[in-house]
């Protein structure tokens, strides 16, 4: 004989046997799209903090760069973090869009704030000198040298100096500046300009050199028309030739001159009654032509 189960009434139903099942991960947490804020929302946390994107772009220029373009550039990190805040995550605005103007800051200052840029190393580097010298400078009592602030960071005293020759690429000094009291010239007027003789020098000295190729007799010729600037008359009357010789003389002399100061055979000698062809083969002879 078996007996049946009967639950009395108030009385609890035996448990039902527990079954094992497979681990199953927890579900993943639902996360909220990000908000998408308004226009006007935007706006409105812009002007509330543009006071904030103001100190901090004071704070980091440090006089290197003008202060109106970092503030343009603060507050394009202020409007970014202004379409970028979620209020649901329970931060407060200002602990958002401060790393977030202090990066549009930084990243301008690297990209944009150099004349000359240096390396990645030394701009890294001058950042922690600029950080370092406040601190070392009170320890010390004084201005901190180049190889104080080298032992202090670790660095050797090239690489610091490197570093801090960097600063003056990013703001060089501007021409118009004058170096010392009022009524002094400025940089500008002490640059050195180009020597208008400087041109006229090379010249010379290419000629000089091209003139070796003439014999004593066209040398004196050269020197006579065009240092002591006579007539081919009072050459001839000189040399004992008459001024039609002479102007033969002259254009024979400017074939050879001009083949020698361009390395090409001059056209005009060619053309000058047969001189330039009389020039070339009494050259290739090693003796002059005859007046």
């Amino acid at each position: 004989m078996f007996s049946e189960h009967v639950s009395h009434p108030g009385t609890p139903h035996p448990a039902a046997p527990r079954t094992t099942t497979a681990h199953q991960p927890p579900a993943p947490a639902v996360v909220p799209p990000p908000l998408r804020r308004s226009p006007a929302d935007v706006e409105a946390l812009v002007l509330a903090h543009v006071g904030v994107a103001t100190a901090i772009a004071r704070r980091l220029g440090g006089g290197s760069r003008d202060l109106h373009d970092l503030e343009q550039v603060a507050y394009v990190g202020l409007v970014k973090a202004a379409q970028r805040f979620d209020p649901f995550r329970g931060d407060a605005f200002v602990s958002y869009a401060v790393p977030t103007i202090s990066g549009e800051i930084k990243r301008y200052l690297r990209d944009c704030g150099w004349v000359v840029r240096p390396p990645r190393e030394v701009q890294e580097l001058r950042g922690r000198l600029t950080s370092e010298l406040p601190r070392l400078s009170q320890a010390l009592g004084r201005e901190p040298s180049p190889r104080d602030l080298a032992t202090a960071l670790g660095q050797d005293l090239r690489s610091v100096q490197e570093a801090l020759d960097a600063h003056h690429s990013m703001r060089p000094l501007s021409l118009d500046t004058p170096p010392g009291t009022d009524g002094a010239p400025t940089i500008a007027d002490l640059v050195g300009d180009v020597d208008p003789g400087t041109a006229r020098a090379e010249d010379v000295v290419s000629l000089a050199a091209a003139c070796t190729a003439l014999d004593a007799r066209e040398r004196r010729i050269v020197y006579l028309r065009f240092f002591e600037e006579r007539s081919q008359q009072e050459i001839g009357a000189e040399l004992g030739v008459s001024q039609m010789q002479v102007s033969r003389l002259l254009r024979r002399i400017f074939a050879v001159l001009r083949e020698e100061l361009t390395g090409e055979p001059s056209a005009a000698g060619s053309a000058s009654a047969g001189a330039a062809p009389d020039v070339s083969l009494s050259r290739q002879r090693g003796r002059r032509p005859a007046a």
